[in-house]
């Protein structure tokens, strides 16, 4: 038994507007050098590995990984390939492919896509009264580079004293955790692989409720390589978990079981829109028994830090600095404004240098409604790095208006490292600790 303990963020992160797209040679990936290896009423959970669920998160973002510079030849051959459709016109900066331009049928998508799914066994020792015992866990994965790249949540392997990836044709490799988010729930793994199949990433954003999806995945860690399919339920739904963390995930009816966590869902046009990771339950066991209710993290929440984690073993997140709740509906019977109330300011950071108090309720930043804690930090997660925002605020009736400078907040990726501290959560929904009960 063991408890999910994980951090929530729901930053939004947008690619480097520097990046310049270029057509890579077909079916031509090489090998990059290997990254340093550093050392719920109704409730939720997340999914597990075998047979509970664990869960984990936001933003416009995309991957890439192999550039190549205005006017410059850049050298394929050391560098990872991503692969994004270009189906429509992209925001995405991103190595592009030919995309489906006409909708797959439920077995198109899975033809297509069960080669780059990957099946997750990890292995975690425990003391238990003074006795080691280890068991296995399972989950889902996808692979994201022919080269052995390969995505999953982060509570899939926590813990794990070692990662076994099988695939779709029988083999199987061990498998080294290159980094992971905690934060957002993801993990990037690395097998010594070649000419593997990559799966073709979407545009999470331009999904419709109701459009049709697709999840590939082992649910129970034994129906291996299995399809669910159904369609997007919600958008942006915001899922509150224990320890009152707040995510925006897609929500869908295509079954999500224990097994599935890591797994990608696929729109009808097989590219992959999100990564499944959570489900809803009424139960007051830790095993959920609500059906036709699964999430799944967008996955252009989290392509820019994919990207950090392989190429820069860090993560870099625009910061604040303060910690934010919302306002009750009992305070605004007494005249407060909605807005994103401030709980603390943490000393020399960007809101202390401009003039934010604790108490202050932020109700606009840069002219955008703020109504809730979560929409400051969406606002901030939106915010480049050495911008300024203005940030209107309610103080003891009196509407201020505040320029605060975004700075950057690095956190290591690799485990067993610490750089800058997290302070803001949610109460700015950084860094804010949450739980799950589960086997694992």
């Amino acid at each position: 038994m063991s408890d999910y303990n994980d951090y929530s963020s729901n930053y939004n992160y947008s690619s480097n507007s520097d990046y310049t797209p270029y057509t890579p040679p077909q079916n031509n990936f090489s090998q990059p050098p290997k990254p340093p290896r550093k050392k719920g009423g109704g409730r939720l959970v997340a999914l597990a590995l075998c047979c509970s669920l664990l869960g984990g998160l936001l933003g416009a973002g995309a991957v890439l990984l192999a550039r190549e510079p205005e006017g410059e030849t850049v050298d394929t051959g050391s560098i990872s390939a991503m692969m994004q459709s270009a189906r429509e016109t992209s925001r995405l900066e991103i190595i592009q492919v030919e995309g489906q331009t006409e909708e797959m049928t439920a077995a198109e998508v899975y033809a297509a896509n069960v080669q780059s799914t990957v099946g997750i066994t990890t292995s975690i020792t425990t003391n238990f009264w003074g006795f080691q015992t280890t068991s296995a866990a399972s989950g889902s994965g996808f692979i994201i580079t022919n080269d052995g790249y390969i995505l999953t949540n982060y509570h899939v392997i926590e813990g794990s004293d070692s990662i076994t990836v099988s695939l779709y044709d029988g083999s199987s490799y061990d498998a080294v955790l290159v980094g992971y988010d905690q934060s957002n729930d993801i993990a990037v793994l690395k097998i010594e692989a070649e000419n593997l199949a990559p799966v073709v990433l979407g545009d999470s954003d331009t999904l419709n409720v109701g459009d049709g999806v697709a999840a590939i995945g082992n649910p129970l860690g034994e129906l291996t390589f299995s399809l669910t399919s159904g369609v997007v339920s919600a958008k942006d739904r915001q899922v509150t978990f224990s320890g009152n963390v707040t995510m925006n995930l897609i929500q869908t009816d295509a079954a999500i079981n224990s097994g599935n966590s890591g797994g990608a869902l696929f729109n009808m046009y097989g590219e992959v829109v999100g990564v499944t990771n959570a489900k809803y339950s009424s139960s007051s066991s830790s095993e959920a028994s609500i059906d036709n209710i699964g999430f799944a993290i967008p996955i252009n929440s989290i392509l820019d830090i994919v990207e950090s984690i392989i190429e820069k073993g860090y993560i870099s997140k625009p910061y604040l600095g303060v910690t934010v709740s919302d306002v009750s509906s009992e305070m605004q019977m007494y005249g407060l404004p909605q807005g994103a109330s401030i709980q603390s300011v943490v000393e020399d950071s960007p809101a202390s240098r401009g003039g934010l108090q604790k108490g202050d309720i932020v109700t606009k930043a840069d002219g955008q409604e703020i109504t809730c804690g979560n929409d400051l930090v969406k606002a901030v997660g939106n915010a480049a790095v050495g911008s300024e925002m203005t940030l209107t605020v309610y103080r003891q009736g009196q509407t201020l208006e505040l320029q605060v400078t975004i700075e950057e907040n690095v956190q290591s990726a690799l485990a067993n490292e610490e750089t800058q501290p997290q302070e803001q959560n949610y109460q700015e929904n950084y860094g804010f600790p949450w739980g799950y009960g589960g086997w694992r």
